[in-house]
């Protein structure tokens, strides 16, 4: 071991020198070199822990920090700690700490700001003593600033004790010291990996590289931009990408040093110990950019100097105050760039050249620094060992990680010893959110030390496989603790503002737990967590948000269920519990988070909207009643209602509500019902039995004259009764069909290209608003009008219009992906512009903010913005430009036909009701859908006249039925419902009908659209049966436009 710098009573070991200033590297040989394993440097006295654990201390004595009586420089064995296994050491000016290898703390020396710990303010104590108030922990890591001490334990608590005059115990100012340890918890959560102590600042590193810094700043040494104290623990923002590894603290300056080998220093530099060539604070992080060229492996910090290791050249540098020799170069001035320490220095891995004195050179293997001294623990060239690296994870003293080793650990110690402190010291660990945090870092390419409000930097995948490990029988002793320090501990203690993103990761590990699909649990550990979640503030909120972002949309999707899970459980269960206002409780937050979820998903679009659907919401809620509370709840009164939630319901579901809505407003609107009265609301017959039906009266050869005049006498109230049509001069009774037919017929006729009213695009078969038309306004209004009845008396129509459309009924802006389905080739083009990777977009596009239409074979050039034509579309301001030809196409150009459409259509279907709805929900409610059930279109057919299931027609129409293909079968559809979508309750909810008919084989099957009725000859064979069908399905025109 080598040492220099100065000591009040000379160097330690070596009795003859009583000089106090020794300015250059010198043998320090008290022990065989090899034993000692650490040193710790106070203000007057030094402190040596052995390999054996024995603690050796020299120097002043005056507070008895020597543990010992005899004072000097050499050094003494402290008998107190002669039975105990020491395994860390730490100084402060005029104190000492001790931990042992059971985690126990011993503290002695100068007592009087309480940074003993021993609850006492005594002036000193002389041996040392355990610290009781920290007995249940086990501490891994302890350091002393000059007047006070933090110690780290193994569950990821954080003890501060001794002097606060600037905060430095990071508890708030409110006390001058204290006697005793104290949880910090303004750092719970965050996994650490070091605690380090200066002057009267203190730091704490997280184990993704989040340094944290608080106390004294008066020189800046804590690297917040500005020369503040801090009383609290305080995020260095300019650190967080650099990937620090491990921190050291001067009396007022701070370095740090990075996984790639660099080093920062800040605070005070009035000496250089900074090392940046000037005697200037430093009030930010700044690199030493001397040593850029080397990759640095250890640092430390004395009073007013600094080391830096460089193991590739074996060379120690230096900077700051070399006033009382502490540099090592031989002189005695300060330093205020690295200079190399004077001596034989050699690499571990380097070679010596032939002549060189191999017993010269030294290798270093580890640097120690404190007050205005220096140590070198070292080995001579023959039979070194390589240095210490301070940027490798020392796992051992590190908040403990839950993984395979410590798994096995744990179950071989219940095994062996199942006693209460053995299951408390694992129960500790599991309840730590530190420790769960970090123990599942995304190590690939460092991507942990990216944590941010954006990068989790956790590896879900190894916590999954850990869990699944966990739920093997053999390990059912862990699980058991695993699920109790989870329900009573770590779900409870669950902080609403977390410190650091890196406390906020077990939101994303938790939900990994199998346990929590087991309904079992719902109420104590997954409607728990769900509450936990809804109770974080709003930073922290959006963070989480982020990361649900980011996760895999199997991920999202296991939380989607997870909770719809106990929604349902919650439903079925509810008679079951005894107290409504804990069930209330439950199935608000479940649905609060599915509700969290689902607009995490409108954003990121991990998974379709109807994953969120509950469809068995229908069975065990009366849609009716919570829709009418939904209702009230809007008029104040406050239950709990799904229908605040209208995301987990299905199609059929809202189809429900928006019947309960149709009554709801006859009953408002004819009675003035007070909407206090729920049972008024409910009770609809009396006034349906007045008249119960909207009856129509129209002529077949004047049907949207007669439709104008019949819909402009009824009242808006009159417009949400179930429809009737009466076809002048015809009797039929309609039970639906004429209704059907009067659908089909006044769209086929409204939808005429001769009126010019919509705009056919060939590309997508669709239909959109013509910029240029001649009809009333009114026409517009009695389409939105049809459009509107069609869903109320749930009606499918074949009218082809975008879902720009039912966005625009919902209040929802279309954007370009609406322009791509309408007219993909416009689309394609705009994506294209917004895709261009060169610079020339004005010479390759030669665009301006205009846009070309026709009308009636006239091309018009028409500004998207004032003076358009003047504007050229470059790079800076293409999105303006495709975002103005959108809302040209959806917006500006349709607005007045649109208007007109939309008060007729909100005129049957306006109100709350319809914000329940999702555009494509609404689309599939007016025009179908497409999930196609072919089977069960079979199993509800009905027959007449001489068929049956059984009958060999039928055996033969059904075998060629299913031998199409989709396109086919779609087609077959439109010709026998008017339509090739299905109504939204399901294709059994079309009923088609098969009957005989006494024509010859020679005939084609004919389809009656309004009643979905087949007239079906008997034919002989499959193949007449498939030819007729086939040039059936091909005569057929339809109704629609297109």
């Amino acid at each position: 071991m080598l040492c220099w710098g100065s000591w009040s009573l000379g160097q330690p070991g070596i009795s003859t020198n009583l000089q106090g200033i020794v300015a250059e590297p010198q043998v320090c040989g008290f022990v065989s070199d090899s034993s000692v394993k650490e040193v710790a440097c106070g203000g007057n006295h030094s402190m040596f822990l052995l390999e054996d654990g024995e603690v050796y201390t020299c120097g002043l004595n005056t507070k008895g920090q020597l543990g010992h009586e005899r004072e000097g420089n050499r050094p003494e064995q402290i008998g107190a700690l002669a039975d105990q296994h020491i395994v860390h050491v730490a100084c402060g000016e005029s104190h000492s700490l001790a931990l042992s290898d059971r985690g126990q703390l011993f503290s002695w020396g100068a007592g009087s700001d309480g940074q003993l710990g021993l609850m006492t303010t005594e002036d000193s104590v002389a041996v040392p003593r355990l610290i009781q108030k920290l007995n249940q922990q086990t501490i891994l890591q302890v350091s002393c600033g000059n007047w006070h001490c933090l110690a780290l334990a193994a569950d990821g608590q954080f003890f501060t004790w001794g002097k606060n005059s600037h905060g430095q115990l990071g508890l708030g100012k409110e006390f001058p010291c204290q006697a005793s340890p104290q949880r910090v918890r303004s750092l719970e959560g965050i996994p650490l990996a070091q605690v380090t102590a200066g002057g009267a600042h203190s730091f704490a590193l997280s184990l993704s590289g989040a340094v944290f810094g608080w106390g004294m700043n008066n020189a800046g040494q804590l690297g917040l931009s500005d020369e503040e104290d801090r009383e609290s623990p305080c995020h260095v923002k300019l650190l967080r990408m650099q990937k620090v590894v491990y921190i050291s603290c001067g009396e007022e300056h701070t370095a740090v040093l990075t996984k790639s080998g660099g080093v920062f220093t800040f605070g005070a530099g009035s000496c250089g110990q900074l090392g940046h060539d000037s005697m200037n604070d430093e009030v930010n992080p700044r690199r030493v950019l001397e040593l850029m060229g080397s990759e640095v492996t250890q640092i430390a910090c004395g009073r007013q100097h600094t080391l830096a290791f460089v193991p590739s050249s074996g060379l120690i540098y230096a900077f700051g105050c070399g006033a009382r020799g502490q540099l090592g170069t031989g002189h005695t001035c300060n330093v205020n760039c690295p200079s190399p320490v004077k001596g034989y220095w050699a690499a571990h891995s380097g070679q010596l050249s032939a002549r060189a004195d191999r017993f010269k050179y030294h290798i270093v293997k580890q640097i120690f620094s404190g007050g205005d001294q220096t140590f070198v623990l070292c080995s001579k060239y023959e039979n070194c060992s390589p240095a210490v690296d301070f940027r490798t994870v020392n796992q051992a003293h590190y908040t403990s990680l839950i993984n395979d080793e410590t798994i096995a650990v744990w179950r071989q110690k219940l095994s062996e010893h199942n006693n209460a402190s053995t299951i408390n010291g694992v129960v500790q660990i599991l309840s730590s959110a530190a420790c769960w945090n970090g123990s599942f870092l995304e190590k690939k390419i460092d991507e942990h030390f990216k944590t941010s409000p954006k990068i989790p930097g956790i590896d879900l995948n190894s916590t999954r496989v850990l869990f699944e490990k966990l739920m093997s029988s053999q390990h059912s002793m862990i699980l058991e603790q695993i699920l109790n320090s989870f329900e009573s501990c770590l779900i409870p203690q669950l902080s609403s503002s977390p410190p650091d993103v890196e406390a906020m990761r077990i939101y994303l590990i938790l939900p990994e737990f199998p346990l929590l699909q087991d309904s079992k649990y719902y109420t104590t550990l997954t409607i728990p967590l769900a509450m936990a979640i809804l109770r974080l503030d709003t930073n922290p909120s959006k963070v989480l948000d982020n990361w649900w972002s980011q996760v895999s949309p199997i991920y999202f999707m296991k939380l989607i269920n997870l909770y719809k899970g106990a929604v349902v459980y919650l439903l079925r269960g509810r008679k079951t519990f005894l107290i409504p206002v804990l069930f209330n409780n439950y199935v608000t937050a479940a649905l609060k988070l599915l509700e969290k979820l689902y607009k995490v998903n409108l954003k990121v679009k991990h998974v379709e909207y109807n994953t969120f659907y509950i469809p068995e919401i229908s069975s065990l809620v009366d849609i009716q009643e919570d829709y009418l509370m939904w209702f009230l709840h809007q008029a104040g009164m406050d239950p709990v209602t799904l229908c605040s939630y209208p995301f987990i319901f299905d199609a059929q579901a809202k189809t429900k509500m928006l019947q309960t809505d149709a009554e709801l407003q006859m009953q408002v609107a004819v009675n003035g019902a007070s909407l206090q009265n729920v049972f008024m609301l409910l009770t609809l017959e009396p006034l349906l039995a007045r008249s119960p039906f909207l009856v129509l009266h129209v002529r077949r050869n004047n049907l949207v004259g007669d439709a104008l005049r019949e819909l402009s006498i009824h009242s808006d109230v009159d417009l949400k009764k179930p429809l009737k049509v009466i076809f002048d001069g015809e009797e039929a009774v309609d039970v639906g069909g004429v209704t059907k037919e009067f659908f089909l017929l006044l769209l086929k006729e409204l939808l005429n290209p001769i009126y010019g009213m919509f705009t056919y695009y060939q590309d997508s078969n669709l239909l959109w608003f013509s910029d240029t038309c001649f009809v009333e306004h009114n026409w517009f209004h009695l389409i939105g009008i049809t459009c509107g009845l069609a869903i109320y008396n749930s009606t499918v129509v074949d009218i082809h219009f975008p879902l720009a459309l039912y966005k625009k009924l919902l209040n929802v802006k279309p954007g370009l992906e609406d322009l791509q389905e309408l007219s993909p080739t416009e689309g394609r083009s705009l994506q294209e512009l917004l895709d261009y990777p060169g610079k020339d977009i004005e010479e390759t596009f030669c665009l301006n903010f205009t846009i070309c239409r026709e009308s009636y074979g006239v091309i018009e050039q028409k500004k998207l913005i004032p003076g358009g034509d003047k504007v050229t579309v470059c790079k800076e301001n293409r999105q303006e430009f495709v975002d103005a030809y959108v809302n040209y196409i959806f917006q500006t150009s349709v607005h007045e036909w649109y208007t007109a459409f939309s008060d007729g259509f909100l005129k049957v279907c306006g109100g709350k009701v319809l914000e329940l709805f999702q555009p494509s929900e609404l689309r599939a409610m007016m025009v179908g859908n497409s999930d196609y059930d072919w089977g069960e279109l079979e199993e509800t057919a009905i027959y007449k006249g001489d068929y049956s299931a059984t009958h060999p027609t039928v055996k033969l129409f059904w075998e060629t039925f299913h031998e199409f293909p989709l396109e086919k079968k779609k087609k077959f559809l439109l010709f026998l419902t008017g339509s090739d979508r299905i109504p939204i309750y399901g294709m059994a909810s079309l009923q088609i009908i098969i009957q005989s008919t006494a024509s010859g084989e020679e005939y084609l099957p004919v389809a009656h659209t309004c009643y979905n009725l087949l007239d079906l000859p008997k034919y002989s064979s499959k193949e007449i049966l498939s030819a007729r069908l086939t040039q059936a399905l091909d005569n057929y025109e339809g109704f629609s436009l297109a």
